[in-house]
């Protein structure tokens, strides 16, 4: 009579040991299969946020880095009793005419230093990549011509292009230029992205001097351009 091998004796069921051994075989084989391609997209997932974020560094150095022009500020030193520093923020209403007449009105009596900050504000994209330069020279082009507005009507003012962020714009100046009150124009509500961020509560909050919000409607002032020359 022949020995039946032990490890081929029936398992209760009919199942032999050799087909628990393959079967348990199979799973483990699965098991680390799994392991391995959980193994790898870990890896592939690293090596993605690291070259992420070793992009991210690469531009922000490359911004802190980037050549600034040269600031052409009122020095922050007094030089009399009477003199009153009014910083004034603007983007596209930098020009417009209540802007104008509120600084006017607010420099009377006073010897005045005027110190108007042109963002350069930019896509989001752009802003990133530093790809900053046609939004800076669109910003200097109003700029000028709202200096040269300013000087026909006999006030002392100077400008820069800032920071594409108001408030970080507000704050290079305030350290700069050292204003006895800050004056914000934007443009009317709903039609203003700086009234929708809150940038004029926040610098009330952030800046201890007086602020000043002017509203600048430029469609109404052209409206009123091309009106005037039919009376």
């Amino acid at each position: 009579m022949s020995s039946i091998p032990a490890d081929a004796t029936p398992l209760p069921g009919g199942i032999s040991a050799n087909a628990l051994t393959s079967l348990f075989g199979a799973i483990n084989g699965l098991r680390n299969r799994r392991a391995l391609i959980a193994l790898m997209a870990c890896l592939v997932g690293g090596v993605v946020v690291f070259v992420l974020l070793t992009l991210a560094g690469i531009v922000y150095l490359v911004r802190a880095h980037r050549a600034e022009p040269a600031r052409q500020t009122v020095s922050a030193r007094r030089s009399g009793e009477n003199e009153h520093r009014i910083l004034v923020i603007a983007n596209e209403t930098v020009g417009g005419g209540p802007l104008r007449e509120e600084i006017r009105r607010r420099s009377e009596g006073y010897d005045e230093h005027v110190l108007v900050i042109c963002p350069a504000l930019n896509s989001a994209v752009r802003h990133w990549t530093s790809d900053e330069d046609g939004a800076r020279v669109q910003a200097q082009e109003r700029l000028n011509a709202s200096l040269a507005r300013l000087r026909e009507a006999g006030l002392d003012a100077k400008g820069e292009v800032g920071d594409a962020e108001p408030l970080q714009a507000l704050d290079d100046a305030v350290r700069l230029f050292g204003p006895d009150e800050i004056i914000i124009s934007t443009h009317p509500e709903g039609r203003s992205h700086w009234l929708e961020r809150g940038i004029v509560e926040a610098a009330r909050e952030r800046f201890p001097v007086p602020i000043t919000h002017v509203v600048v409607d430029l469609e109404a002032e052209i409206q009123a351009e091309v009106r005037e020359p039919s009376q």
